[in-house]
């Protein structure tokens, strides 16, 4: 890789922006394509495909051989609320290379004994949540049941484009969630983007499958186009 095209790609990382290195594996030629080009590339349908996987791979296009080197930042999930369901979605999430935190203000149920090896920020998310840098590659999940806590938390991630956002609760809940949330300058569509309730729908009902549910959902916003993820969630 030449140096120009190394610092190029060292820069998009050290900002958590994707990019993609073509290699033509008959002549070493390279480009280097950011993630905001690649609507309007030659090649848009393989590089999103191979983006959405998050892994590099072989293509053949226009007779030729090339290697798609994909750098993608690696994803985050900001779960607000230390209840149940998050000692069960936490470890989980790590087995998935997700980067976890935990944000809670109730020291009482944000503890290193109940969350083990996984980071704890024992304050209010107006103060908890700006260090975090949250961006378009973090998963957000609010499940403390408490508005005090949960509302302002999802304004945050509204603000900071997650690429999913989801927040426990009925519909009815969510209803009322959404009443809050618009007299507090949210949009429709922001509160369009909160899936809620949380979770495919596969009949869970414990913690843990309710976890499993909550990743399934997270992982298809990811992974699957979005045509394809709206007709797997309905």
């Amino acid at each position: 890789m030449k140096l120009e095209t190394l610092t190029q790609v060292n820069a998009q990382r050290a900002a958590r922006r994707p990019v993609i290195v073509i290699t033509d594996t008959a002549n070493g030629e390279q480009r280097l394509v950011k993630a905001e080009d690649i609507a309007t590339d030659p090649l848009r349908a393989e590089l999103s495909k191979q983006l959405r996987m998050g892994k590099s791979g072989m293509i053949e296009a226009g007779g030729k051989k090339l290697f798609l080197n994909v750098y993608a930042p690696t994803a985050r999930l900001v779960i607000v609320g230390a209840v149940h369901i998050s000692q069960a979605l936490a470890p989980l999430a790590r087995s998935l290379d997700y980067d976890v935190t935990v944000v809670d203000p109730r020291t009482a149920f944000a503890s290193p004994e109940r969350f083990p090896d996984v980071p704890l920020v024992a304050e209010w998310p107006d103060v908890a949540l700006p260090p975090l840098n949250i961006d378009h590659y973090t998963a957000f999940v609010a499940v403390t049941h408490d508005p005090k806590i949960d509302d302002p938390a999802l304004l945050h991630a509204f603000a900071r484009d997650c690429f999913y956002i989801g927040a426990l609760g009925s519909r009815k809940t969510h209803a009322k969630r959404g009443e809050r949330l618009r007299a507090q300058g949210a949009s429709d569509a922001d509160i369009a983007r909160i899936r809620a309730p949380i979770g495919l729908n596969i009949g869970a009902v414990s913690p843990a499958e309710i976890a499993v549910s909550i990743m399934a959902e997270i992982t298809a916003e990811l992974r699957m186009p979005k045509e394809n993820a709206k007709e797997q969630a309905a």
